[in-house]
């Protein structure tokens, strides 16, 4: 009849869409600070994309007075080329200053966030049921309140703002390339395809990974603090090997997940930076020809080059922070199932008072599991009478602490009901069991 041992949770469906939906609602109220945030980075990746641009009129500049020096016609316009650096520095500094500000907002509305996490968490173990404990590690639950949340913090504090400056740069950068050179933005743009079929096939290896690494890093964080909060019973049964079996079957297999997510990940750059450098080699001959035709300055391909890898680079941030995202959506989704499990038994719609506990209690044909297709008390019927001393014995696991259970209302009966004073304790609030639990005390040695 006893409740015997720890069920850890499974790995279950993803719902990604309803995981963000639930993820901007905790945004929303933050959504003004949210938005001057993204202003501010895009402000910030528009004046860091501009600046090569004018960089290369000062690299034309001086290859002009250079070449004229070599001619005997002129010289170099220091003038001028001192004139576009003040102009690059400014440019440069506004665009730190964007940064800062935005990552300053973005850190504050991470941290808010977190709190309201870990508040609604805290707030949720209060009204949970004591058969959610008993069915769950500590560890499990631990762990959801520290690493997934952790997690989601993290996202967006770096991520977020990420993704968004790398978006923009990528818009600003194919302006740029397109008012520089249309041939040589084509020849860039060839990239992008094998760029996107390159992370789409790591995405797809990698997500189920990172998914498999949350729910075994909580598998194993609630083994080792089970094992750890009752070494004394563990050693008191010998079960030493038994436990070091169960945590090195979760400590490999996470092993193994994480082994795997991290290298899909960490793959992701060398990769994208090959195909940038395929990039680099075409635009370097095909520019070098069209400077010797006079189409293009060489001003306009120094800026070039800079914005191809400008354009590279936050193609594989986004594939990089699709990544983060897929190991975010996994965390939070951990977070939003708790969040969502079924609370304590609710209060009777019309609750009796029962101000004097005299302390007679009636097991009335009582049928009770801890899971309704496995029933382990069954028609079980007692009447104890207010100053009756009783004991309840039998061996581990026949139910003794179940019934103790089920008189302080911890667990809800099947069938049947249980009477303390005639009143069926199920009409009383399940706090109310604080008041049966002192007033039986008196009557009642288990």
């Amino acid at each position: 009849m006893g409740r015997g041992g720890m069920v850890l949770g499974g790995a279950k469906a993803r719902d990604f869409n309803g995981t963000v939906r639930k993820l901007l609602g905790y945004l929303k109220p933050y959504w003004f600070s949210l938005v001057i945030a993204v202003i501010f980075a895009i402000a910030s990746t528009v004046f860091a994309v501009v600046g090569p641009k004018i960089l290369g009129l000062a690299t034309t500049k001086l290859f002009e007075g250079v070449m004229a020096q070599m001619s005997g016609r002129g010289g170099i316009d220091f003038v001028y080329i001192g004139k576009i650096c003040l102009i690059l520095v400014g440019l440069y500094l506004l665009a730190s200053v964007f940064s800062y500000i935005q990552g300053w907002l973005m850190a504050g509305i991470s941290m808010k966030v977190t709190y309201s996490f870990r508040k609604d968490i805290s707030e949720k173990i209060n009204r949970m049921p004591l058969k959610y404990f008993d069915s769950t590690s500590h560890g499990e639950i631990l762990s959801r309140v520290t690493n997934d949340v952790e997690t989601v913090s993290q996202t967006l504090n770096q991520s977020l703002s990420q993704i968004i400056t790398s978006v923009t740069t990528v818009v600003g950068v194919t302006i740029m390339m397109l008012s520089i050179s249309w041939i040589l933005s084509l020849v860039a743009f060839v990239i992008v395809p094998l760029s996107f079929v390159v992370m789409g096939l790591v995405i797809k290896q990698s997500q189920k990974y990172f998914k498999d690494q949350q729910v075994y890093l909580g598998h194993a964080n609630g083994h080792i603090e089970e094992m750890y909060t009752g070494h004394l019973v563990v050693k008191a049964f010998n079960g030493e090997a038994k436990s070091v079996e169960k945590f090195d079957e979760y400590n490999n297999t996470l092993y193994g997940t994480a082994w795997k997510s991290q290298f899909f990940s960490g793959l992701m750059f060398p990769l994208m930076s090959f195909i940038g450098n395929l990039g680099y080699v075409a635009i370097a001959i095909i520019g070098g020809a069209l400077a010797i035709q006079g189409k293009i300055s060489i001003g306009d391909i120094q800026a070039f080059i800079q914005y191809v890898r400008q354009f590279t680079q936050p193609i594989t941030q986004i594939a990089q922070a699709s990544n983060i995202f897929q190991q975010t959506a996994a965390a939070a989704e951990h977070v939003f199932e708790f969040l969502d499990e079924p609370e304590e038994i609710h209060d009777s719609a019309h609750p009796e008072t029962l101000t004097n506990v005299q302390g007679n209690v009636e097991f009335d044909h009582v049928h009770f599991g801890y899971s309704p297709d496995k029933i382990i008390i069954n028609d079980f019927s007692v009447d104890v009478k207010a100053g009756q001393r009783i004991a309840i014995v039998g061996p581990t696991g026949a139910g003794k602490t179940t019934m103790v259970k089920l008189l302080m209302r911890f667990y809800d009966v099947n069938s049947g009901a249980i009477r303390v004073d005639d009143h069926d304790i199920r009409s009383h609030p399940p706090r109310f069991a604080l008041t049966v639990w002192h007033g039986l005390a008196r009557c009642l040695a288990l």
